[in-house]
């Protein structure tokens, strides 16, 4: 019994530091990974304004002594006070963006706050992508926002012609498709719109659909629409004697051989619509892209 216990003493003084260690490594893990707060102050009679890089996804505050909602018009604009005077204790909130930003802050009140509006993309001028913070969203699956982005910027960057045989024009505009990328089961459009007259030619919406062939040019019946799942620019308006581009995203597909890809432009109080038309034979000669140096092939 006593060599028992000799034994169990043995084993206990030897776990213990073992156990202590393993803890002091996984927390020094953590600690690699620990994403810094921003500090900021709110107040009940005022409103603070935080401008992101990009659109607002997702907020979660962290309680009920601060308010919070996007502001009208202004899908990156968040605005915040606090919904409770004088709160002694320190509260966070979280926001998510659209390019895969991760963003988190505490906030103590305080009646006469110093700064009461801040600007994210200068907050962040000179951080590395290495340290940047990705959140995975479905529609892109396996892709991060920010490398998304990176593509429809250098696409649209490189600007180069890979096709030259679909085009429209009419009323002295001229929409015309640059190029069809590919990466990890997504289609990246490259496209660009010629103003040639005096009068801004302003935009109402871009369709992606899928019709029959026989009807592509005379109803709108036995459509499917594809929506994009992200675009490079807002692009509202071309002016005067002006030209635009643009890339759109969307999730891999074929169409059957009696179906086509109509791709329009539409004027808001307008006619000078535009209309592109593909076949299954111009999606599967998309050019693929070498993600790791951002190379196209």
């Amino acid at each position: 019994m006593k060599n028992i216990l000799i034994v169990l003493v043995l084993v206990l003084c030897y776990a213990t530091p073992f156990q202590a260690q393993q803890t002091v490594r996984n927390t020094t893990k953590l600690d690699l990974g620990k994403i810094e707060p921003y500090r900021i102050e709110a107040t009940y009679s005022k409103t603070s304004h935080l401008i992101f890089p990009a659109a607002i996804r997702y907020v979660d505050l962290g309680s009920d002594y601060l308010v919070a909602a996007k502001a009208e018009d202004a899908e990156n604009v968040l605005r915040v006070k606090a919904a409770v005077r004088n709160f002694k204790e320190e509260t966070n909130f979280s926001v998510i963006t659209e390019d895969g930003r991760f963003y988190n802050f505490n906030v103590l009140y305080n009646s006469f706050p110093v700064t009461m509006n801040y600007n994210l993309l200068e907050m962040q001028k000179g951080i590395s992508r290495e340290n940047i913070n990705d959140v995975l969203f479905e529609e892109l699956g396996k892709n991060s926002p920010s490398l998304v982005g990176e593509l429809l910027e250098t696409i649209y960057k490189k600007d180069k012609q890979l096709i030259r045989h679909i085009s429209a024009q009419s009323f002295g505009i001229k929409f015309l498709l640059k190029g069809i990328y590919i990466h990890d089961d997504k289609f990246y459009f490259h496209t660009e719109i010629h103003n040639f007259t005096n009068v801004p030619f302003r935009i109402d919406f871009i369709n992606f659909k899928v019709v029959d062939k026989k009807i592509a040019k005379r109803t709108v019946i036995q459509e499917r629409t594809l929506v994009p799942l992200r675009v490079y620019k807002p692009l509202n308006e071309i002016a005067g004697n002006a030209v635009e581009r643009n890339v759109f995203l969307l999730d891999q597909f074929t169409i059957a051989d009696d179906k086509v890809l109509l791709i329009e432009i539409f004027e808001k109080n307008g006619g000078r619509q535009q209309l592109l038309e593909l076949e299954n034979s111009d999606l599967v000669k998309a050019k693929l892209i070498k993600n790791m140096k951002l190379k196209i092939n």
